[in-house]
């Protein structure tokens, strides 16, 4: 019995089976879904040797519990606190981004930091809004806006409505949701897009 090939009747020409089809579909919801960047999917800066990934993807519990401190682990994971005043970057005053601990996404530029008296790093903005979840905090008996990191779901701190102009706004986050990337070191670490904010 001769085999007939696999084709849609009315049309010329041999098209996929629907099996092939739902494999290649499975396959690209597993690569979607694992963060794996499809070829040829990277973000290049200005120098062609440095590339970073193009969507940041939070890693696995393991990992996380393994390369972060427990202190950035409580914060970022359980919704913690650092103490004002005796963190890293309360004082930062250095030209540089601020990115996920979690994921390495961009979020906060020194450009926007500001001494708030607070203890704690103040940003009048982030460095680009989709970057960042907002959400309503009822802990601790009152209603305060938290602020997350998009890929990640890190949670960083709170905003406020109390900051200077231009925004109005206070990014209260905690250092230990952040890395601190200064300026001469971006092209390096993977984020020489952002030069342009200091020069």
């Amino acid at each position: 019995m001769e085999k007939k090939p696999t084709t849609r009747p009315g049309r010329p020409g041999s098209v996929p089976s629907r099996s092939w089809a739902l494999f290649c579909s499975a396959a690209a919801i597993i690569l979607f879904a694992t963060g794996v960047p499809a070829a040829g999917e990277v973000v290049v800066t200005r120098d062609p040797n440095v590339t970073q990934p193009a969507s940041p993807v939070k890693p696995p519990e393991e990992e996380l519990r393994r390369r972060l401190t427990p202190l950035q682990y409580e914060v970022t994971q359980n919704g913690g606190t650092e103490r004002p005043f005796d963190n890293a970057y309360w004082d930062e005053k250095r030209d540089g981004i601020y990115v996920d601990v979690v994921t390495g996404e961009p979020l906060f530029s020194s450009r926007d930091k500001f001494d708030s008296g607070t203890g704690w790093p103040s940003f009048t903005r982030p460095l680009a809004p989709e970057r960042i979840v907002e959400r309503v905090d009822r802990r601790l008996f009152m209603r305060r806006t938290e602020v997350r990191s998009r890929a990640g779901d890190s949670h960083l701190g709170h905003v406020f409505d109390d900051g200077p102009a231009p925004t109005g706004l206070r990014y209260c986050i905690n250092s230990a949701s952040l890395r601190f990337i200064p300026k001469e070191e971006l092209v390096q670490a993977g984020y020489g897009e952002f030069l342009a904010l200091f020069e």
